[in-house]
Order: structure tokens, then C-alpha cells, then sequence
């Protein structure tokens, strides 16, 4: 399941770190997304579009290649979050989060994945699919 992009990708993060992160969609494949989803909570509270987990699964293979398409064309821009208040320890004022789509913690995870190899953590399967045959040490 290695494919050239996800070698380029290591090559990438071994010889400039800002580099990488600009073209990094093009090495991005269905089978990385794959398991960027099988990676993510599914059962974390919904974003800004009201998609939950159990939603997007409904079409997975045609939402991710969706995602795939528009990561690859440069058309993907993250939606916006949800603006929630939750409770300070001292429960008297709260602190804002944001919660992300369901859609958009997939290319996060699958960024983090591949990421967390440039520090020498490579114990996930989704690094080794972006590591390749050159993750020979994990």
C-alpha cells in the first residue's frame, strides 16, 4: 500500500520541513485518507455543518474521494468551526473552543500522522503508509 507520493513525502520532510507543508496535498492517496478516517473519534460532537461520523460513513468511499479530488486540485478549504463556551474549572466563566466538520479532522489527521514520523514516533500504521518501505525502524 506505499505508493510514490508517500515516498516523496518522507523525502520531503527529510530535506525541508517548509517545503513539505505547502505541496503536501499531492502526496496525499485514498488509501491515507482511509486510514485517517479509521484514526479519527468517532463519537465527538458535530461541526458547523451538523455532519456526525455515522453520516459521513454512509458514502465514506465517495466523500473521501471527494476530499481526495478537491485536496489534489487545490480546492479544499476547511469550513469553518463551531464556536462553542464550555465551563472554566471555577464554573463561573467559560472559554470558547472550536469544533471542526467531521471532513475536516481527516487531512489533520492524516498531516499529524505523516508529521509525528519526522520525530522518530513511528509505532501508527498511518505513518508507515506514509513512511513506506523507508520506515524500516519502527
Amino acid at each position: 500500500m506505499t505508493g510514490v507520493g508517500q515516498k516523496r513525502t518522507v523525502w520531503l520532510i527529510n530535506k525541508s520541513v517548509p517545503f513539505f507543508l505547502s505541496p503536501f496535498s499531492q502526496h496525499i492517496d485514498l488509501a491515507w485518507l482511509h486510514e485517517a478516517y479509521r484514526r479519527t473519534r468517532k463519537q465527538g460532537a458535530v461541526g458547523i455543518d451538523g455532519q456526525s461520523a455515522k453520516d459521513y460513513a454512509r458514502h465514506l468511499d465517495a466523500n473521501l474521494q471527494g476530499l481526495l479530488e478537491r485536496a489534489k486540485s487545490g480546492t479544499y478549504q476547511a469550513p469553518a468551526v463551531r464556536r462553542v463556551h464550555i465551563p472554566k474549572g471555577d464554573g463561573k466563566s467559560t472559554r470558547p473552543i472550536g469544533i471542526p466538520t467531521f471532513e475536516d479532522k481527516l487531512p489533520q489527521r492524516a498531516v499529524a500522522g505523516c508529521w509525528s514520523w519526522t520525530y522518530g514516533r513511528t509505532s501508527t500504521r498511518l505513518t508507515m503508509l506514509c513512511c513506506g518501505d523507508s520506515c524500516s525502524n519502527g
